[in-house]
């Protein structure tokens, strides 16, 4: 079984000279005294290279293998995972992109993105802890009050402290409005009482408390999600000196047999049994949900490096078992069909990791990007998150299944780690919003709230792209460029569909909406790849003797050949969605 070993290449490649770093946030207020740059990302890189391949990586099977149990209100978590889990809290990496005031490192969130990547790489079910402590983290820091902020955030920065995030019900999926969760006003606190299922990390021993934020109703609260609050629950009530004190009434009922992360525990958890829990109130009453989403956009970037970071595990492992499985008298990865198969995977990976990480930079520029521009890369990161989160998530099942397939009849049994990647990944086309349920959003929200300027603009500057590569003096750079101009008008043309559509027949374009969004996905991955080839052809020109260039350029060349031409058959979905699929009775399913 091979080892992770995270792609600092790549990463470093993608960070330092693609999206210039130091260009790009460096200087911007927020960042000028960090020293944004390569000397900073090597070490940052190197540093959490070691901790994924090292530490998290070999835990990955042990997880598997030795699933999360609980048992009397208590979970027990597979060998290795608490001392690991200390370990990142040590490395300052569960506050990397937190404001310093409150104990973080104030880094980029293309950084953290990249860290991401790494610890979900090496172990998908562990990777789940800093991914849901960070979300809770950041909507405490941009809804709590200041003594919230400055008794819980350092702690929970610090790693000391876990975060998660509780909304399910057994009743209420993502239809949050029904929940029945409610909080009774007890003093200047509230006494909660509910149960929630499908808690990520719920409860554990490797942190000395867990922060949980629950939504829950108010007795006189309004009907739907118009009503719902966000309390901060934690395990062990905390006193104003910053000590814990007594344990509060929230205890884990059981935990989920899943398909995938054994290792994370996702629990059933009980809230209120005895006295009912203590919470206390985060932002207004009933306005729990826009206090939720605040975190959204990030959670869900993260969830789709998720389908990245399993995609590219599954990568490396596939293709040290084509160099070494020996079939017809030659290593099978030189067999023309594994070939394929390890070429996708490595394309799409490619594409993926350019997408998501450009996007983090949009992101940073909407939180503390010149302040004129901030609304315009806000309205951009809201556009690309539904892209990204559905994007990256179904093509990461892909990926994971050629892994799979790569390995022949030994990636079916078990013993060899192949299929771990496949399931652990099918989850994340589920939570934070299915997949159906971004490519609605897409639709029915992004596109249809300025009739799809923010899309247009996105298009334009694939265009850019397309324009010089067209006409460049490379040939190969030409072809790439014919072929994204291709994909970019196909888009073109189902995008004007779908907005016509979403105006006459709502019910249609929701239809459309999840072929839409993988063609556009599609084209997103093509053109950062193009971009990627354009600088490494630039890079070559100017006489680096580099073979990362010549395979970054060959790479891009298979993807606009091999994968582009899928954003064809996108849009002929996208404009049959009006026949059948939304003729055909439901009572013939």
């Amino acid at each position: 079984m091979a080892s992770y070993r995270a792609p600092i290449e790549d990463m470093t490649f993608l960070i330092d000279e693609l999206l210039d770093v130091s260009g790009t946030l460096g200087e911007l207020s927020a960042f000028t005294e960090l020293g944004l740059g390569p000397e900073l990302t090597t070490a940052l890189l190197d540093e959490g290279a070691k901790l994924a391949g090292d530490v998290l990586a070999p835990l990955r099977r042990v997880g598997d293998e030795h699933p999360v149990t609980c048992k009397d209100g208590a979970i027990t978590l597979p060998p290795g995972y608490a001392d690991a889990l200390q370990q990142l809290g040590a490395g300052g990496w569960m506050g990397i992109s937190s404001d310093p005031e409150y104990g973080g490192q104030g880094l980029p969130e293309l950084y953290a993105t990249a860290a991401c990547e790494m610890w979900n790489s090496a172990n998908l079910a562990f990777g789940l802890a800093p991914m849901l402590s960070a979300g809770a983290a950041l909507a405490i820091a941009a809804h709590g009050s200041e003594q919230q902020k400055q008794l819980y955030l350092p702690k929970m920065h610090a790693g000391e402290w876990a975060g998660t995030m509780n909304l399910t019900e057994s009743g209420a999926g993502s239809d949050l409005g029904v929940m029945q969760t409610r909080a009774v006003p007890e003093e200047d606190h509230y006494r909660i009482h509910g149960q929630k299922i499908y808690i990520t990390w719920g409860d554990h021993d490797a942190t000395d408390n867990i922060i949980h934020l629950v939504l829950a109703k108010l007795p006189d609260a309004p009907e739907g999600s118009r009503g719902i609050s966000l309390f901060l629950v934690p395990k062990f009530l905390v006193n104003a000196d910053g000590s814990l004190g007594e344990r509060n009434d929230v205890y884990p009922v059981s935990t989920e047999h899943k398909l995938g992360i054994h290792g994370s525990p996702t629990c059933v958890m009980a809230f209120g049994d005895k006295e009912g829990a203590i919470g206390y109130l985060i932002g207004e009453e009933n306005r729990g949900l826009a206090c939720m989403f605040t975190m959204m956009n990030e959670a869900r970037l993260k969830v789709g490096v998720q389908g990245l970071a399993a995609a590219e595990g599954a990568y490396q492992q596939a293709l040290a078992y084509a160099h070494e499985r020996v079939q017809g008298g030659v290593p099978i990865v030189q067999h023309p069909d594994v070939r394929r198969m390890l070429l996708t995977m490595k394309s799409l990976n490619e594409a993926m990791r350019a997408f998501v990480y450009t996007e983090a930079v949009t992101m940073d520029l909407a939180h503390v990007g010149p302040e004129a521009e901030r609304p315009r890369q806000q309205m951009r990161i809201d556009l690309m998150i539904p892209v990204i989160k559905c994007w990256l998530t179904e093509v990461g099942q892909e990926l994971t299944s050629l892994g799979v397939q790569v390995h022949g009849g030994m990636g079916y049994v078990e013993e060899t780690g192949a299929a771990q990647y496949l399931r652990d990944v099918r989850i994340t086309s589920i939570y934070e919003g299915t997949n159906g349920i971004q490519a609605a959003d897409l639709v029915a929200r992004k596109l249809g709230r300025d009739q799809g300027g923010a899309m247009r603009d996105a298009l334009a500057d694939v265009a850019l792209t397309v324009a010089a590569l067209s006409s460049h003096e490379d040939a190969a750079l030409q072809a790439i460029g014919h072929s994204l101009g291709d994909a970019l008008a196909g888009v073109e043309e189902t995008t004007a569909q779908v907005l016509e559509t979403l105006q006459d027949n709502p019910e249609v374009a929701l239809g459309a909406a999840f072929d839409y969004l993988m063609q556009c996905g599609y084209l997103f991955g093509g053109w950062h790849l193009a971009r990627s080839a354009e600088l490494a052809t630039a890079r070559l020109a100017a006489g680096v003797d580099n073979d990362f260039y010549r395979a970054k350029v060959a790479t891009a060349g298979f993807y606009a050949e091999q994968i582009l031409p899928r954003c064809a058959g996108h849009a002929g979905a996208v404009a049959g969605a009006a026949g059948s699929l939304s003729s055909y009775p439901v009572n013939w399913l």
